[in-house]
């Protein structure tokens, strides 16, 4: 057996092992890429009209949030602003442990919409894509296993692509439309695979370190030239054995008025819950709303409001900065509406590959053998 049939070895057996799971995340994965823009299409309240008034406080709308859901626990509140044009929503738990996500006019506290997110279709989705509806622990290591496999699958599929011959790489890089259809989806795995291979194993790579964040630590350090930077680990800590007096106004509202100031170019800040006493409050704020990546981070004493830590963006060392970017790069919105065309073509090209390669593994084993030749009359004669 040469090399090259050893790795096309390889390569069947690991894509018969892996083909079903990456083709429903791969599918998942396109379906979710388009769903902010298919929500502003479909659903109510998405977008309010700007206003010339200041946007309400946070514990103005967490209030008309909570008032149909009483005995909500404060640990479970979230409050997002996503800026002067679109609602601000407010996700809590319910006593029924249900999933609640409230938007509300950020200018008036009218609640616009109410949805159950267990039952959300895009919930839905993005849980398929994420954990194939299975146990977290087990579908870490499914997906997870699955998606690594992916990834050696498209290195050895360059392999067995590669031609030996110059003159042979325009043919392997066209498709024959008009071929008998053996052919035809012999071309569409290999020449798709070739052409979306860098995109999806990018989609991949971001999508692993998701799963695996010891992995996206050891990027961090490659891109930091293996220099560590210890104040971006430094975690905010809550002396719970000192008196504090405690905040005179909500916690929240607190909250947003210094992130408010001190991020004063965020569009979009997410507040998180303020109620355990013992933990640190969390706010995030982002430059650009429905985008993850330039953020700024804050940390805030959980009874007395005082601040205790912050990390802006601008300070972030480049492995800081390129964990940020990790979610956006894995959906494409790095690069606005063409790096999401982009990154849904290429998951839709990639669940296209275990099609295509169980297709082309099962008319191999059923290849009908080719007839004998006929032996010549006059030969039988004589």
């Amino acid at each position: 057996m040469t090399l090259k049939q050893a790795v096309g070895k390889l390569h069947l057996w690991l894509g018969l092992a892996s083909g079903l799971v990456v083709f429903i995340v791969s599918l998942t994965g396109a379906i979710f890429t388009f769903q902010d823009e298919i929500r502003d299409l479909t659903e109510r309240g998405r977008k309010v009209e700007p206003q010339a008034t200041a946007l309400l406080l946070p514990s103005r709308l967490q209030a008309a949030a909570l008032a149909g859901h009483p005995g909500v626990q404060a640990s479970t509140v979230w409050t997002t602003y996503f800026g002067p044009e679109r609602a601000a929503t407010v996700f809590f738990t319910d006593p029924a442990s249900q999933p609640i996500m409230v938007s509300l006019n950020p200018y008036t506290g009218q609640i616009v919409n109410e949805q159950n997110l267990r039952r959300h279709f895009f919930s839905i989705v993005q849980e398929i894509h994420m954990t194939l509806l299975l146990p977290e622990a087990v579908a870490k290591w499914v997906v997870g296993g699955s998606v690594v496999i992916f990834l050696l699958m498209l290195g050895t599929g360059l392999v067995l692509w590669w031609p030996k011959r110059k003159q042979e790489r325009k043919q392997r890089l066209t498709i024959k439309w008009g071929a008998r259809w053996r052919r035809l989806n012999y071309d569409l795995h290999n020449v798709l695979g070739f052409y979306v291979a860098g995109i999806a194993g990018l989609l991949a790579l971001t999508g692993l370190f998701m799963i695996f964040p010891l992995l996206l630590d050891s990027a961090v350090l490659v891109a930091n030239d293996g220099r560590t930077y210890p104040q971006e680990k430094t975690v905010a800590k809550v002396d719970t054995l000192q008196a504090v007096t405690a905040a005179a106004q909500p916690l929240p509202d607190i909250i947003y008025r210094t992130v408010r100031r001190r991020s004063p170019q965020a569009e979009m800040v997410l507040i998180g819950p303020v109620g355990t006493g013992k933990a640190p409050a969390y706010c995030w704020a982002y430059q650009r709303a429905l985008h993850y990546y330039r953020r700024d981070e804050y940390a805030f004493h959980p009874v007395s409001g005082q601040l205790l830590l912050a990390h802006f963006h601008a300070g972030k060392s480049t492995g800081g900065k390129l964990s940020d970017m990790n979610y956006d790069l894995h959906t494409g919105q790095i690069l606005g509406l063409g790096g999401k065309i982009v990154a849904f073509l290429a998951s839709l090209l990639a669940a296209s590959l275990p099609v295509t390669g169980t297709l082309l593994w099962w008319g191999r084993r059923h290849k009908k053998p080719k007839p004998k030749p006929r032996v010549a009359a006059t030969a039988l004669s004589a």
